[in-house]
């Protein structure tokens, strides 16, 4: 089995998860879409997308070939998914996406200090101001008011 033949594979099973969860809900219209209108429609692309890589990823090195030197990474990362699962209610939207950003850029990626608090401040900031103040989206505050 290729590298690209088990991406493929993978991403068929998980587009196929989403349209199973979703088909819960309703699909509605193409001019009045329901909540699983859009879920359903991007697993159906990932669906396609994930078959043609499948089936075409012949040439790909073999899965057996890779050497796992990057899992310290991997590690990393989940943890920082796991951490803001967690602390996005408790801590609010902003302050964990700082946190998270710092570690990401700072312990992981070991950037400087002013590109890791620059772009962390303006992402966390400045996400939270397209999401919260102009698309109107709800997102936890924290008990610190941001």
């Amino acid at each position: 089995m290729t590298t690209d033949r088990i991406s493929g594979a993978a991403l068929v099973i998980l587009s196929l998860l989403v349209i199973w969860q979703s088909s819960a809900l309703p699909l509605g219209t193409f001019r009045h879409p329901g909540p699983a209108y859009i879920p359903i429609l991007l697993a159906l692309l990932l669906l396609i997308f994930g078959a043609f890589l499948a089936v075409t990823g012949g040439r790909a090195r073999k899965f057996s070939s890779i050497q796992w030197t990057d899992w310290r990474y991997a590690v990393a990362i989940l943890a920082a998914c796991v951490f803001t699962i967690f602390g996005m209610e408790r801590l609010g939207y902003r302050l964990t996406l700082v946190l998270v950003l710092s570690f990401l850029l700072k312990i992981v990626e070991q950037r400087g200090w002013f590109l890791t608090a620059s772009l962390a401040f303006v992402l966390a900031f400045g996400s939270f101001s397209l999401f919260y103040t102009l698309l109107r989206v709800p997102l936890p505050q924290g008990p610190f008011g941001f």
